[in-house]
């Protein structure tokens, strides 16, 4: 099976709404006003990215994660608001199982609701079937986190599970993590169809 991801490359994923383009060290500066001022955003996260000493160490993880060909990290650029609202990424990216997850994506409470979320989905989504050519994208949320799963499913994620006792939680305690997933003739057949039909109605 020939390997479609290359790590080296820097990919732009971009449509009228928003561009999603490589996360690097020298995007603090974008996003150190989300980590002081909404620390909120991480409460469910295992790396959080709340203060600037976090949002150091959350930009080397992710960069180390592209090093080591583990992950793919993006910032998202919202177009219309001509602002940096967030971040997501690849992860678990798994070239010889045609699989990975989608997730670590947050944005700030301004950017909530206002369907760039979607936008950004369908242009990952798309990316990872159409030119990675993955046959699973997988999503983890902690089973309490009821704004994500809520998310997961309005793009058309199937129910997969409940991981028990999965992972500690920042604060102490382990979480149950909910496992979604879209496979890839679910993909073709359904789901891009009907994130377009969402866009093209926002």
């Amino acid at each position: 099976m020939k390997n479609f991801v290359d790590f080296t490359v820097d990919y732009i994923l971009e449509n009228d709404r928003v561009l999603l383009r490589p996360l690097r060290i020298s995007d603090f500066s974008n996003l150190i006003s989300f980590s002081v001022g909404e620390p909120e955003l991480w409460k469910y996260s295992i790396v959080t990215a709340a203060g600037a000493e976090n949002l150091k160490k959350y930009l080397q993880i992710a960069q180390d994660g592209r090093t080591q060909q583990k992950e793919y990290p993006f910032i998202v650029f919202d177009k219309l608001k001509k602002a940096y609202a967030g971040s997501t990424r690849f992860y678990d990216i798994q070239p010889a199982f045609q699989t990975l997850q989608l997730g670590y994506t947050w944005y700030g409470k301004d950017y909530q609701g206002t369907g760039l979320n979607t936008n950004c989905k369908y242009l990952l989504l798309n990316f990872a079937f159409q030119n990675w050519k993955m046959e699973r994208v997988e999503f983890r949320a902690d089973n309490d986190n009821e704004r994500s799963k809520a998310a997961m499913k309005s793009i058309g994620c199937k129910l997969d599970g409940i991981l028990r006792s999965n992972m500690p939680k920042p604060n102490g305690g382990r979480r149950d993590s909910i496992v979604l997933s879209i496979l890839k003739h679910e993909w073709e057949l359904e789901v891009k169809q009907m994130l377009e039909n969402k866009l093209l109605n926002k």
